[in-house]
């Protein structure tokens, strides 16, 4: 039998709560197609943290080299500054692994009410490529006297020819696969950034010429966000910087109803590492312990797993049980209007796969 070893980061706030929940409907559709998955857990996080004074230990990416994938909950704590969470765990994993292809899909699914009006389930149905590993969060800069009325602090977005060229090249070969308007948008702000972005804009004028049967398409941030909200329907693929990327994210999430349905992939394309899939949103400290944290966009974050695995079918049959249960409406958490619990959305999901009514089994 097939084995695949996947390491766990629950991390943070709910985080402990969706990964337990999505590793369950995951053994399951495993055991139904026939491969197995192995789990270790790592506990790092904030609480590590607070212990350790480091949020993973200083070999953390050599224990996690051997794995197959990475699965991620969330990071962020009060307790915490978040520029001390985010950098001490999550981006020295993308960076360390060369995961430079973030892919978020953006779907209005059935069931779902969007909050721009009359938007039906399938008109919105398009993937951001968020470049991962450079950009804005390269962490370079510094503070200069940090608590005078003077103090100065610069930060530097670094932008590479090789990390801008291969992002945008993803985007590209993405849009073939997927089929679909066969159109690339690239979101920068050129007139504004006069050196990064415009650099940005060049390189992705370069690619294109690549890809004569690929439509294209530039926008500055700002437009980028009027028409998300505006003509959500029009895009299919988007490509942009790990800062725009991140931010239009967290739109395309709003607009298709809900944080709690949207999935991620950090994806090392040429498998020389593992990648990382994990929810959108973050660790959601107002509701930690409640039981009511929706674990779909954790369950579908392992669909992307398990299709990056070669697992098509079992990633398809996962992800049709959670559009079941969305679609019925029985069983749903209060994000997406309803009185579900994490416990019950799970149950409802293993039932929908297990069933021999779930459409595609």
């Amino acid at each position: 039998m097939k084995t695949y070893k996947i390491a766990t980061i629950p991390g943070d706030g709910i985080g402990q709560e969706v990964v337990p929940a999505a590793i369950a409907v995951l053994d399951a559709v495993a055991a139904r197609s026939e491969f197995k998955l192995t789990w270790e857990q790592f506990d790092w996080g904030s609480q590590h943290y607070v212990d350790h004074g480091r949020m993973m230990p200083e070999d953390a990416i050599d224990q996690l080299r051997p794995f197959d994938a990475i699965f991620f909950g969330a990071v962020g704590d009060p307790r915490l500054q978040d520029n001390v969470t985010l950098n001490g765990l999550l981006l020295p994993i993308r960076r360390g692994f060369d995961q430079y292809a973030c892919v978020r899909p953006a779907i209005l699914y059935p069931g779902v009410r969007s909050p721009l009006a009359g938007r039906q389930p399938g008109e919105i149905d398009f993937v951001v490529v968020r470049e991962n590993t450079e950009g804005e969060y390269a962490q370079v800069g510094g503070v200069l006297y940090p608590d005078a009325p003077h103090g100065v602090a610069v930060q530097s977005a670094i932008f590479t020819r090789h990390g801008t060229e291969r992002v945008i090249r993803f985007a590209f070969d993405l849009a073939r696969r997927r089929n679909r308007r066969r159109l690339v948008t690239s979101v920068s702000k050129a007139n504004a950034q006069g050196y990064s972005m415009a650099f940005w804009d060049r390189v992705f004028a370069e690619i294109a010429a690549e890809y004569p049967d690929i439509g294209t398409e530039s926008l500055l941030v700002d437009a980028a966000c009027m028409d998300l909200v505006r003509r959500p329907d029009a895009f299919d693929v988007i490509v942009a910087s790990n800062l725009f990327g991140d931010i239009l994210t967290d739109l395309s999430a709003a607009i298709t109803g809900s944080l709690g349905l949207a999935p991620s992939a950090n994806l090392n394309p040429a498998r020389t590492a593992p990648s990382m899939f994990e929810p959108v949103h973050g660790s959601a400290p107002d509701i930690v312990g409640r039981g009511i944290a929706n674990p779909m966009a954790t369950m579908l974050s392992g669909a992307l797993m398990l299709d990056f695995l070669g697992e098509s079918a079992a990633a398809s049959a996962l992800e049709k049980a959670v559009l079941t249960v969305l679609r019925e409406q029985v069983e749903v958490t209060p994000d997406l209007g309803g009185t579900g619990t994490t416990a019950s959305v799970t149950g409802a999901v293993l039932d929908r796969m297990l069933s021999r009514t779930t459409p595609g089994s």
